[in-house]
């Protein structure tokens, strides 16, 4: 498609010469933002319950707080796009600072409408609640994905992501246990029953998002990458970025099928024979591995003298497995151990580079659900489990790769791959309809297949078309 227009509209521009430099400031205010989605994405699982209860549903009727929430990211980010080719960039106009305020200020009014929901108490009014909440964070990851691949080198990029994400790894890891505190004990305790209970929680993260808005009007932001408008759809242009789209929906999916079975691949007599309660003890051990492969990804990934990194790389995995065998005691860090240690020898080979991480700890995945699949007993179960650790660098590194290069076409390219988030929506039924014919070890071939084509995007698909 050919380009129309090609207009500076900001002398603000970071110049050519400051492209090496790094923002830490700047950075520091966008982990914030990881933080609180992360935190407030995993709220769903304690509404699902509660809604299901309060309101007498089935468990499709209370599942549609997940697809009122994600379907709303692939709306949002379907707009983006269109309008973006229609009218030119929105970001490239507005710059990524108030593109992060528009998406606050969104979520704070999808969280603000929880309050009238609550008080006629009306099911199909919090779920375009949850729908407002899911468009402010589309909006939101469109905006702060490139932004913090851009404020530094290129070269580390990927480094940059997995940190940021592995903020957002924290903020999944404490909001379940806040969460549930708040809406199942704390109100729960003063009289506030069913749908009532979520109120307060909701109308405090309305307030917290008005004012990070605020905040983020203020503060500084450097206006690195942006100023020039081009018309079109140019983003899909570039084969990489088409190819990093699938690679996305499929990592998504994938990561998201795996954590949707856990419970129920326990609890077959021939892996673990754990009872549900039991069984979901487990799964944070999965959403935990993430957080560790995250934080040691942004370690490998950087531009850190070789002796740190390799300090800081054991060290991250020594301080999680301490923390674990005080929480799940030798029993388990005995398992989890040598994963930890094949997580260390992968990211050697890997000798820092984005693609190259990706295609071993992609192609990890596929022997670890290989082994789930014709495996028994603790092997299985604890291949299972594995999968978290080495999905960990998924999204940042097939991020940074898939808008690499592609110029004033990162946020259009950025809406793209926020629109794949859709795997996670429609890959986990796929698996059950497997599970439901041929068991639900064999199931795993979906995310097998899945995390297939992310160690060939890894291994050569994000250099296709670009000569």
């Amino acid at each position: 498609m050919a380009i129309i227009q090609n207009t500076r509209i900001s002398s603000a521009t970071v110049p050519s010469q400051d492209a090496g430099k790094t923002y830490r400031g700047p950075f520091a205010a966008m982990t914030v933002l990881f933080f609180l989605w992360g935190f407030m994405t995993v709220f769903n699982d304690i509404l699902i319950p509660r809604f299901k209860e309060a309101f007498e549903l089935n468990f499709f009727q209370a599942m549609l707080v997940q697809f009122a929430f994600f379907g709303a990211y692939f709306i949002g980010a379907l707009l983006y796009f269109i309008i973006s080719a229609m009218t030119g960039d929105p970001i490239a106009r507005i710059g990524y600072k108030n593109g992060v305020v528009v998406g606050l200020l969104i979520s704070a009014t999808g969280s603000a409408i929880f309050w009238p929901a609550a008080g006629i108490a009306s099911y199909p009014l919090f779920l375009v609640a949850l729908f407002v909440v899911g468009l402010g964070f589309a909006m939101l990851q469109i905006a702060a994905n490139p932004y913090v691949t851009i404020l530094g080198p290129e070269r580390t990029a990927s480094s940059r992501l997995n940190l940021a994400q592995g903020f957002n790894s924290v903020g999944t890891t404490v909001g379940p246990l806040v969460g549930g505190y708040l809406i199942f004990q704390y109100f729960a305790r003063t009289g506030a029953h069913g749908a009532d209970s979520v109120k307060v929680p909701y109308l405090a993260f309305c307030m917290v998002f008005i004012c990070l808005a605020a905040v983020f009007y203020f503060i500084h932001l450097p206006n690195v990458g942006e100023g020039n408008i081009e018309f079109g759809a140019g983003a899909l242009k570039h084969p990489h970025v088409v190819l990093g789209i699938i690679a996305i929906f499929m990592y998504v999916g994938g990561e998201v099928s795996v954590g949707s079975t856990i419970i129920n691949f326990l609890h077959k007599p021939s892996v673990a024979g754990l009872i549900a309660v039991d069984a979901s003890k487990y799964v944070s051990i999965y959403w935990a591995g993430l957080l560790i492969g995250r934080f040691m990804g942004a370690v490998e990934l950087s531009d850190m003298k070789r002796g740190s990194k390799q300090l800081l790389l054991a060290g991250i995995p020594i301080a999680a497995l301490c923390v674990l065998l005080a929480v799940k005691g030798w029993g388990t860090v005995g398992y989890y151990l040598p994963l930890v240690a094949l997580c260390w020898i992968l990211f050697q080979f890997g000798k820092s580079l984005a693609d190259r991480n990706l295609m071993l700890f992609a192609s990890a995945v596929v022997i670890l659900l290989m082994l789930a699949i014709f495996g028994h007993g603790k092997l299985a179960m604890w291949s299972v489990l594995g999968v978290g650790l080495f999905t960990s660098i998924g999204w940042s590194n097939t991020f940074s790769l898939a808008i690499e290069g592609v110029g004033v076409y990162k946020s259009q390219a950025s809406s793209l791959l926020v629109m794949a988030i859709l795997g996670g929506a429609l890959l986990p039924p796929l698996q059950g309809f497997v599970a439901d014919h041929l068991g639900l070890a064999l199931s795993f071939i979906v995310p097998l297949i899945a995390y297939a084509y992310v160690a060939f995007y890894g291994w050569i698909g994000h250099k296709i078309g670009r000569g």
